[in-house]
């Protein structure tokens, strides 16, 4: 988050659609950098929450756009995004000319086209600003942020995303689509790397290797990985990483494979992967935790990845 500097002569009106456990703590701080703040969410039952942050309420996302100089969408996905902008009541219709929407929902590029050309006909300017960091990071204001647009319109935002994200880490990837396309493939590599992971670590249990032994060797080796570093820890421990839901992660991986065929780019081992997690998914149902492929492999193996 940034401290550096005092706060702006005049801070912009902030409308923000979506305050679940990411959006909550990044509301919060924008109340807390001093930036007056409209809030809205599809679940009523959080005014309570979002006036109790410092923002003011509205029970429609209209009434979140219609007085924002600035609006930030923090969606499960792409439909809840299509509907809050484009739907009966949405944003786009509300928002002033002139304004920005600023989308840091996890989107798909090719989904996400027509709302964003909606917007810009009426005279909105359009930012993508997908996270990384998970709900921590979003208490702390030290996101990553990928961001896809208009140089000219990131720099005029600057100031605001800083309060966000960690200014060492807000990347602006590219044009209109950039930022979500680096926030799949961050994803992709990383759901990725569990089921690799997992296959070895299995496997070098089978075999007889102890899950502590395994690891170091890997980690002093060119098979070294921040997974195997930092993830594996909650893994041994039973904790199968409840903050997101496996459905999203799914959707998340269909997003980013429909990518590839549109591109048509090769992309056959992340359709294996894609394909673990829906075998998951199959299996465990729409419940949190993006390592169930993890438990889904254990549970064929036969074996619990768990330190003696």
């Amino acid at each position: 988050m940034r401290t550096d500097t005092g706060p702006p002569s005049r801070m912009p009106q902030i409308g923000f659609v979506g305050i679940g456990r990411m959006g909550l703590p990044m509301c919060a701080n924008l109340v807390k950098a001093g930036y007056p703040v409209v809030a809205g969410d599809a679940r009523g039952e959080l005014e309570n929450t979002a006036v109790a942050c410092g923002a003011r309420w509205s029970p429609t996302t209209a009434g979140v756009a219609a007085a924002a100089e600035v609006l930030i969408t923090m969606l499960p996905g792409p439909e809840e995004v299509r509907e809050a902008m484009l739907g009966t009541g949405g944003a786009v219709e509300a928002l002033p000319s002139g304004a920005t929407w600023i989308d840091m929902t996890s989107n798909s590029p090719i989904a996400v086209g027509p709302v964003r050309e909606r917007a810009r006909t009426r005279g909105v300017e359009v930012l993508e600003a997908p996270v990384g960091g998970g709900v921590p990071a979003a208490r702390e204001g030290t996101l990553q942020l990928f961001v896809g647009g208009e140089a000219s319109v990131f720099e005029r935002h600057r100031r605001l995303l800083e309060v966000l994200g960690d200014p060492e880490r807000i990347v602006h990837v590219g044009d209109h689509g950039a930022g979500y396309t680096a926030k799949l493939l961050v994803n992709l590599l990383w759901f990725g790397q569990a089921v690799a992971t997992a296959e070895a670590l299995l496997l070098g249990r089978r075999a007889g290797i102890d899950l502590d032994v395994l690891r170091q060797t890997l980690l002093a080796s060119a098979a070294a990985s921040d997974f195997i570093e930092r993830d594996l820890d909650a893994l041994f421990a039973g904790d199968y990483l409840e903050s997101f839901g496996l459905d999203r992660v799914c959707e998340e991986l269909m997003a980013v494979t429909a990518l590839a065929r549109a591109h048509q780019v090769p992309f056959e081992l992340s359709d294996l992967v894609e394909r673990v997690y829906q075998r998951a998914l199959g299996r465990y149902g729409a419940v949190d935790g993006e390592l169930l492929a993890v438990a889904l492999l254990e549970e064929e193996a036969g074996l619990r990845l768990r330190p003696r």
